[in-house]
């Protein structure tokens, strides 16, 4: 990968569905998800597809699957799958993977195997949707292998899309969403490399908190159009978490075109500017 002749890196990404056409969201949930994001083009590209997709825009791409097989009942698309395509696409994709917290020691055991023989960088939690407050012990296990093998753990925070509009949310409970459940993981882990991911709406406030009080702790601004982003996350990003805030779009859902059109227009430091697209993310994945 030359990050050099990048144009940005985008830290969230999803692989939707594996090369035998299986997805990783039953039909209710994705079509809610379509509609709650109005979403144009192709819905489900395939992971050779999102490569093509970023590689004709010079841009690199963290992608993962989300893992909520224990909660919702559909396999996720295999965490190997991702890593073997990022492989083969090496100039533009990045391996994250996602593991349920409730498999318990076999997800500790698979976590270290997906670094250590797949080159996965990180992980991708959705508490929401795998139904765990992130300060849970059962999930302490993962963290501890992240932590000692320099991962990253990327936490969904704020409301989801996923389950917007179906009767009960899908069963889909918000609170287990709200960043302040990371901050503990934060301050057990001193050392673990975390972000959070998208506007944390409604808990926007805690989120600014916790990236400022813990070292380790990361933004990213997926899920949203820049021209939604509260005031208050716009001034941050501006000044004090400039070196921890990081461009991502939640593609397929949000495409970078859309987020960057709308980025351009915000009232961001030229300064800032390309710290949030690229060098922010290219430091903490360790690609600088």
């Amino acid at each position: 990968m030359n990050v050099d002749e990048l144009v940005a890196i985008d830290v969230h990404t999803h692989a939707e569905v594996s090369s035998k056409g299986r997805a990783s969201l039953d039909d209710d949930l994705a079509d809610a998800s379509s509609a709650y994001f109005k979403i144009e083009g192709n819905r489900k590209p395939t992971l050779p597809e999102i490569a093509a997709f970023y590689r004709e825009r010079k841009m690199a791409a963290v992608v993962f699957t989300v893992d909520a097989e224990s909660a919702t009942g559909t396999e996720p698309v295999p965490n190997e799958e991702v890593a073997e395509a990022a492989a083969e696409n090496s100039d533009v994709l990045i391996p994250f993977a996602s593991l349920d917290p409730h498999r318990g020691k076999a997800a500790v055991k698979q976590a270290r195997r997906l670094v250590e023989e797949y080159g996965v960088r990180g992980f991708k939690f959705h508490p929401s949707i795998q139904a765990f407050f992130p300060n849970d012990r059962l999930a302490y296990g993962l963290y501890e292998v992240i932590e000692e093998t320099g991962a990253i753990a990327l936490f969904h925070t704020g409301q989801t899309g996923i389950g917007a509009g179906v009767p009960g949310g899908g069963g889909i409970r918000l609170k287990y969403s709200n960043p302040l459940h990371v901050d503990d993981v934060a301050a057990d882990f001193p050392h673990l490399k975390i972000i959070l991911a998208h506007p944390s709406f409604p808990w926007q406030d805690e989120a600014l908190a916790v990236a400022t009080h813990k070292p380790g702790v990361h933004i990213d601004l997926s899920g949203w159009s820049p021209k939604y982003f509260p005031p208050q996350l716009v001034q941050y990003a501006n000044t004090l978490l400039k070196d921890k805030v990081l461009f991502g779009s939640d593609y397929p859902v949000l495409t970078p075109d859309r987020w960057l059109a709308d980025f351009a227009k915000l009232e961001i430091k030229d300064a800032v500017r390309p710290k949030i697209l690229k060098e922010n993310a290219a430091r903490l994945l360790g690609l600088a």
